[in-house]
């Protein structure tokens, strides 16, 4: 039996804080403040339209995140420098331990997937420009079925497009909401705690097993 791996993407491969090596060229050093809000107002907004069912592409959630953001801290950004910076969430870097990991599962045996919240094309542009597209067989997106993680209905989604069980199938995320969303919907799941000072959410639902990098991911996962 093979094991199915699926990757979440922002914040587990890629590195979301990239963006702000192009905000601090914008705004100095606020930099790292607007890009920690934005991510989080950006997160919000997907859990929202997934309660209200009001479904809109993530880039959306990711627009309407900056210009509330902006509003909020007082920032004045032009459109150009809108634009720029919503465009290079499509340019993102992959976290090195990525990079490290891949290979070593793809060559394992293990079936990895690009699993996200993100459309397809930019999910592809953000794994081609890491130079990590390869080692998928594919992406699987909560897109769809027009619904964001972690409602369970994305998690069935992936099980089907990957023609897997849950018991056969891992979800690796650096998120907690999206390891318990995997765990709570019949799925394993590791848990990628990059900072020792990062709390798990204190649910009844736990990870299947807790890593401080990708590179621990091959000696956790071992085909079945």
């Amino acid at each position: 039996m093979t094991t199915v791996i699926a990757f979440d993407v922002y914040g587990t491969l890629i590195d979301t804080t990239g963006v702000a090596t192009y905000l601090k060229e914008l705004v100095g050093d606020r930099a790292e403040e607007l890009t920690r809000r934005w991510r989080d107002k950006q997160l919000e907004y997907s859990f929202r339209r997934g309660l209200m069912q009001n479904f809109e592409d993530f880039s959306v959630c990711t627009r309407q995140a900056l210009d509330f953001c902006c509003a909020e801290l007082g920032i004045d950004l032009t459109e150009e420098n809108r634009k720029l910076l919503l465009e290079s969430y499509r340019t993102l870097p992959a976290f090195p331990d990525a990079c490290a990991a891949l290979p070593l599962l793809r060559q394992s045996g293990c079936h990895l997937y690009a699993f996200s919240n993100g459309r397809a094309d930019d999910v592809l542009n953000l794994l081609q420009h890491a130079g990590i597209d390869q080692f998928f067989l594919d992406i699987v997106t909560t897109g769809e079925i027009k619904s964001f993680k972690p409602n369970p209905g994305v998690y069935a989604h992936f099980l089907r497009r990957a023609k897997a069980s849950g018991h056969e199938s891992w979800l690796i995320s650096g998120n907690p909401f999206d390891v318990i969303g995997a765990i709570s919907a019949g799925m394993r799941s590791a848990w990628v705690r990059r900072s020792p000072d990062k709390p798990f959410d204190p649910w009844e639902f736990q990870p299947t097993a807790t890593i401080a990098s990708l590179k621990d991911l091959p000696s956790v996962i071992a085909p079945t």
